[in-house]
């Protein structure tokens, strides 16, 4: 079968669009092949900073001829009705349809729609246009003359050349050919842009990823990343030296090179007194550069790794310096931004009314950022006030959180204080990623205690599902107050996530609370700290969310919440309830259980929706045949046993005791009739029935159970 090989050349593609695009040329070349009835047996995406390609192989050589019957009005239909069938079935006469009667509506009209199949050149020529005009990058552009025409080509960058060459794996291949905005495919492309800018020709894809590496090009993403990462740490370890590891700005500077070359830089060791996170920010920022580490060591080198797209005559000797002199000049800013923040402001009378309200000590640099920070009235949203009218909420909310969770008071408190005072910090001004990290160093620069500088930092995290939670007392303080702070105040002012929209990040708040709960084990009742039952709601499924990415399933904890255990804040007693049900039902102990609550909440349902009466209670005395009495018993015990596993949060035993009816129950539906004549003994055994369904709704509320 015939392969298809597409290339879109075009001018520097952001290395942060690339994959992306790839990928939906992909998608939205083979959806279009699909719907034109063409099959085909694998397609591969490629991208570099200059192309997007893409390899289709066993790509059916014409689509299949098709004949459809489409049924239509009955023949004594109204005319317009009729008029409606011609059109959609596309024939021009009543006469081209054929008249059916299936005996019982009568006769009616079927058009026969036959379509003869078409040459894959043909299709793939007929939908490339439409692909390449309604490309959805997220930014393009217009050039050139034609730019002035309404309706003229928008690309990412200006659209170079188009290559499409089909036909078989073996022997000769054929341009597919059509024309975008003047630009019309053919065979050719080019390689590097310095090193090899001449045409070439292509007929297939092992004839074009061939040429291409002689033309200084590297088509796969994948083996230009394991090519720079290979080099670097061979680069490194031959001065003793380790790359710090860093797979975004890997995937980053991939995507800058079609032929990537590892130079070595260097910068004066005097600005090692920087922060190791700082001059790490620096390099990555400015230059796209790898910084390296002493072997075995987290202590930085002053030499870093860069990435070059040309094999210089020179060897990169003057790639590296150039790099060097950047590096150097970026980083005697770092080093203005650290020293300068440690220094006094020059404004401190201006702070003094902030610092006195607060309880700062103007004497400590990282409390007269805070001060500053409030005096300044930088507004964290329009109606939840300002940075220092939140800092003062979250200090409050940390003490009253402290005692809940095991921290100091004082600590909590003091370090939900400090928490945002890098953010007038010259050295987060330049850097926003580093917040709360600053905000550390300086707090260790001043003598806080060690609890208070980790809490400074932690307070942020978790940011997202890889990040670890904060496993320190007070740190635990301060993230919680901070992000409840954050969903409290939104919910307050019906700012809450629609849709896909969640513009501040309260989802990731919600799950954050979750994750620390959970992971810390920590029993808080929420409900005692939220003002609204639409947030408690809220966070129950945020809470779904994560269970079910830890293999939980969706419907336990809809079953738990549903049930009438107290305690439905407390998200530490819910989770381990639906680990525990789970874990029941996943035997067959569990699913023959949930059979037989099943078939009696079913009766009852049955009986109660009729009217029938059920007794308030079991009566002893009325209790006739073995089985009954039996499963009378077995509740009796199960009741207790459960009451008493509950009350001790033993969700173990409280599942073995529930299991513990399944004999007894399935014993009873197979002898005892339910519906017995004696409408008090159908009374009592009803009554037993609805014991078991309150016995289980102490667990969960067995009916909201899939399956």
């Amino acid at each position: 079968m015939p392969d298809l090989l597409l290339e879109l050349r075009s001018e520097e593609i952001p290395a942060r669009m690339q994959r992306k695009a790839a990928g939906d040329l992909k998608k939205a070349v083979t959806d279009a092949f699909v719907g034109a009835g063409l099959t085909y047996e694998g397609a591969r995406e490629y991208w570099t900073p200059r192309r997007i390609a893409l390899d289709i192989r066993g790509l059916d050589a014409r689509s299949k001829d098709t004949r459809e019957e489409r049924k239509g009005p009955r023949t004594d239909a109204p005319e317009k009705a009729i008029e409606g069938f011609l059109k959609s079935a596309g024939l021009s006469s009543i006469e081209e349809a054929h008249r059916h009667s299936d005996g019982k509506k009568g006769e009616f009209f079927v058009a026969v729609i036959e379509k003869p199949g078409r040459a894959a050149e043909e299709i793939v020529a007929e939908v490339m246009p439409a692909i390449v005009r309604d490309f959805p990058w997220p930014k393009s552009m217009r050039w050139g003359a034609a730019s002035a025409k309404p309706g003229s080509l928008r690309w990412v960058r200006p659209l170079q050349s188009i290559l499409c060459v089909f036909g078989p794996e073996n022997g000769e291949t054929a341009v597919v050919d059509f024309e975008v905005s003047g630009i019309r495919s053919g065979d050719r492309t080019v390689g590097h842009r310095f090193h090899a800018p001449a045409e070439f020709k292509v007929r297939r894809f092992e004839d074009y990823i061939s040429q291409l590496e002689k033309a200084y090009v590297v088509l796969d993403a994948e083996r230009r990343k394991e090519i720079i990462r290979t080099d670097a740490d061979n680069l490194a370890f031959a001065q003793g030296l380790e790359v710090v590891p860093d797979d975004g700005l890997l995937e980053e500077v991939s995507g800058l090179v079609e032929w990537p070359v590892v130079l070595v830089g260097q910068f004066d060791e005097a600005f090692l007194t920087i922060p190791s996170e700082m001059i790490q920010s620096t390099i990555r920022a400015n230059q796209k550069c790898f910084v390296t580490r002493e072997r075995g060591s987290e202590r930085l080198a002053n030499r870093f790794l860069m990435v070059a797209n040309v094999e210089a005559s020179d060897h990169g000797a003057e790639i590296a310096r150039g790099n060097g002199k950047v590096v150097r000049a970026r980083l005697s800013d770092a080093l203005y931004f650290w020293q300068t923040d440690q220094a006094n402001l020059p404004d401190l009378a201006a702070l003094e009314t902030s610092a006195a309200d607060l309880g700062l000590d103007l004497a400590k640099p990282l409390d007269q950022r805070m001060a500053k920070l409030d005096a300044l009235g930088v507004t964290f949203h329009a109606k939840l006030g300002t940075q220092g009218q939140r800092v003062r909420r979250i200090v409050d909310l940390a003490g009253v959180l402290a005692p809940l969770v095991g921290a100091d008071g004082a600590a909590a408190r003091r370090a939900a204080l400090l928490a945002k005072a890098d953010l007038t910090t010259e050295a987060v001004g330049e850097f926003p990623e580093l917040q709360g990290l600053m905000g550390q160093k300086y707090a260790a620069l001043q003598g806080e205690a060690e609890a208070v500088q980790a809490a400074v930092v932690d307070h942020y995290r978790p940011q997202g599902p890889g990040d670890r939670v904060p496993t320190d007392p007070v740190a635990i303080a301060v993230a919680l107050a901070d992000k409840l702070d954050t969903l409290v105040g939104f919910w307050a002012i019906d700012e809450k996530p629609t849709g896909s929209k969640d513009p501040y990040a309260l989802r990731r708040a919600a799950l954050g609370v979750i994750r620390i709960i959970l992971d810390n084990e920590l029993r808080l009742k929420l409900g005692t700290l939220l003002t609204s039952g639409d947030l408690l709601s809220f966070f129950h499924d945020r809470l779904k969310v994560q269970l079910r990415e830890g293999g939980s399933r969706h419907d336990l904890l809809d079953a738990v919440l549903g049930g009438e255990a107290e305690g439905q804040d407390d998200l530490l007693d819910v989770a381990r309830r639906v680990n525990e049900l789970g874990r029941l039902l996943a035997t067959e102990e569990g699913a023959n259980l949930l059979a037989a609550y099943r078939r009696a909440a079913n009766i009852l349902a049955a009986e109660e929706k009729k009217g029938t009466q059920v007794a308030v209670s079991v009566d002893s005395s009325l209790l006739q045949e073995v089985e009954e009495k039996e499963l009378a018993s077995a509740i009796e015990r199960a009741e207790g046993e459960l009451a008493a596993a509950v009350e001790t949060e033993d969700y173990a035993n409280a599942t073995s005791a529930l299991a513990r009816l399944r004999a007894p129950a399935d014993a009873f539906f197979d002898k005892v009739l339910v519906n017995a004549e004696d409408e008090r003994v159908r009374a009592n055994r009803l009554a037993l029935l609805a014991r078991i369904r309150s016995a289980s709704s102490k667990l969960a509320n067995f009916d909201r159970i899939a399956g």
